[in-house]
């Protein structure tokens, strides 16, 4: 499968830390620096290697990965201006813009300008959008499922917390 050669070995499991100390080993700066000790190498690479997966499954129902992310957002929250979706999905706004417009041009979602403040672009979930989200839904949960199989519920709840202890340090 192209993603094995990629991104390396599918069962690719944990090893031990060669050095007690995890966090020196990872800075860009030590002596025995190696990119494969680096969370960041290790977060965007499991990052695209999700995303990789979500496109293929996304593709077979007529979506992809930034629409998936937008829809969902909207769906969370709904009406969310178009600043909203891309502040909370860590897109351009020019990026976004383009997405939403996909999205209403397909039906998924309605931009209307905002009664209160005529420069912000409201974006609401049409009931056709909520029909598709329930099926990306769906999508998702299997690569969730795969993804996680082997983790526990604490497990997971700590990787969150931890990413986004580090999301916030950023």
């Amino acid at each position: 499968m192209i993603l094995q050669v990629i991104m390396g070995a599918k069962n690719a499991r944990p090893r031990p830390a060669a050095h007690a100390d995890a966090k020196l080993l990872g800075d860009p700066a030590h002596p025995d620096f190696k990119v494969a000790d680096w969370p960041f190498y290790l977060i965007a690479r499991t990052a695209r290697r999700y995303e990789m997966d979500m496109e293929e499954a996304l593709r077979r129902i007529d979506m992809d990965v930034p629409s998936w992310r937008a829809i969902m957002l909207v769906h969370e929250q709904n009406p969310s201006s178009v600043s909203e979706i891309a502040e909370r999905a860590v897109n351009r706004l020019s990026t976004m813009t383009r997405v939403v417009q996909r999205l209403e041009k397909r039906g998924l979602v309605k931009l209307d300008t905002r009664a209160a403040d005529a420069r912000v672009t409201d974006v609401f979930i049409t009931p056709h959008g909520e029909e598709v989200v329930e099926q990306v839904r769906a999508v998702a949960s299997r690569i969730y499922q795969s993804a996680f199989k082997d983790l526990s519920a604490v497990e997971v709840e700590t990787l969150n917390n931890l990413l986004l202890r580090v999301f916030n340090s950023l």
